[in-house]
């Protein structure tokens, strides 16, 4: 049920949600508050394309039948099945929301001759698996919304096998100048008061998304983050006019050292 209180108020806003001391758990309490909508909303308000970039997402990471997947901020899991609808050996399903996972469970059972999705709860700062354990990590409009992205980038590293391909999916502001404002209109004129509504939301989570878009990492920035954390061969390829980005990198199979 939605909180009574926003957990993002006006104020709140105005200045960078980013730099939030208590951004941690405003996020788990919003999204605890839109759980059950969320979904709905993702299809209404994406007009149907967030499925399309999870499908690219997928493609992008290169699964077969012996890919280990970790799904991290998984929500109510469409990416993560996904990974496993493509025949990856095991997908798993990692979020601190408990309710957002209580809806990923209860999706319904894995078709005949699928592996089932696994979904635990955790925090992208603090992976609960040991190194080298997956062959590909995935974050899809996540990675924003951790207290500090370089060190989930750290551990999304350390939990990669040498040659595994981390995708990421996040949104960013569209290089074009007439797309953008027709975005900005969309997405903080609109968006936020007709999903606040779909949601019956007084959290100030569709309020606090696109807030949350405009102060984040763009795209170049955020390449240059990869590799800060060691990854290679990062890519940015903008889907639907720039306003999601699939980003791509490959953790190497040799570390470099210095001599």
């Amino acid at each position: 049920m939605a909180e009574r209180a926003p957990v993002w108020t006006t104020d709140a806003l105005e200045r960078n949600p980013h730099a939030d001391a208590d951004k941690a758990r405003k996020v788990q309490a919003m999204f605890a508050a839109i759980a059950r909508s969320y979904d709905l909303n993702n299809r209404l308000h994406s007009f149907f394309q967030d499925q399309r970039w999870r499908r690219a997402a997928v493609q992008a990471a290169g699964v077969d039948a012996s890919t280990r997947v970790l799904d991290v901020a998984c929500g109510t899991g469409d990416l993560a099945e996904a990974f496993a609808n493509a025949g990856a050996r095991s997908v798993t399903g990692v979020d601190f929301t408990p309710e957002m996972l209580d809806v990923a469970r209860h999706k319904g059972a894995a078709p005949k001759g699928r592996a089932p999705v696994t979904y635990v709860r955790g925090d992208a700062m603090a992976l609960d698996f040991p190194d080298a354990s997956f062959d590909v990590v995935s974050i899809a409009f996540g990675i924003r919304n951790v207290s500090k992205p370089e060190r989930a980038l750290a551990e999304f590293f350390r939990v990669l096998a040498p040659g595994g391909r981390l995708v990421v999916l996040e949104f960013a502001d569209p290089a074009n100048p007439l797309v953008r404002w027709g975005s900005d209109l969309y997405t903080k004129r609109i968006m936020p008061w007709t999903a606040s509504l779909v949601a019956r939301d007084r959290s100030g989570a569709y309020h606090y998304l696109p807030r949350s878009i405009s102060t984040f990492l763009q795209p170049k920035e955020f390449a240059a983050s990869l590799q800060a954390a060691g990854f290679r061969e990062p890519t940015a390829t903008p889907l639907t006019m720039g306003i999601c980005v699939l980003h791509r990198a490959v953790r190497p199979i040799k570390t470099s050292t210095l001599g």
